[in-house]
């Protein structure tokens, strides 16, 4: 059986002063398109490239819900998301599988 994997993930820029939460069904390749600023938007005007975060679902609904609830959050919820997993805010781009 095949099993269909979405994302929701945060980028954040090299001095952690923005924050992006997107949604995907191929995360390698989305933060590529990212990376080598491939879509035009606010991720390539203010060079937001590094993941810090992200979360997998298998229901494409409940990975927009929650994409949703965070974007409604604030900062400080966040930010604390983030640190429980990735308290350095390192990129995690190379960890993805």
């Amino acid at each position: 059986m095949f099993y269909k994997r979405y994302f929701v993930y945060f980028l954040s820029n090299y001095p952690n002063t923005y924050l992006y939460i997107g949604v995907t069904n191929n995360l390698q390749k989305r933060i590529y398109q990212h990376k080598t600023k491939a879509v035009d938007g606010f991720t390539r005007k203010y060079n937001i490239n590094k993941l810090v975060y992200w979360e997998e679902y298998g229901d494409s609904r409940e990975t927009i819900v929650r994409e949703k609830y965070l974007k409604g959050k604030k900062r400080s919820f966040k930010n604390k998301l983030i640190e429980l997993k990735n308290p350095e805010y390192k990129d995690l781009y190379s960890t993805i599988e």
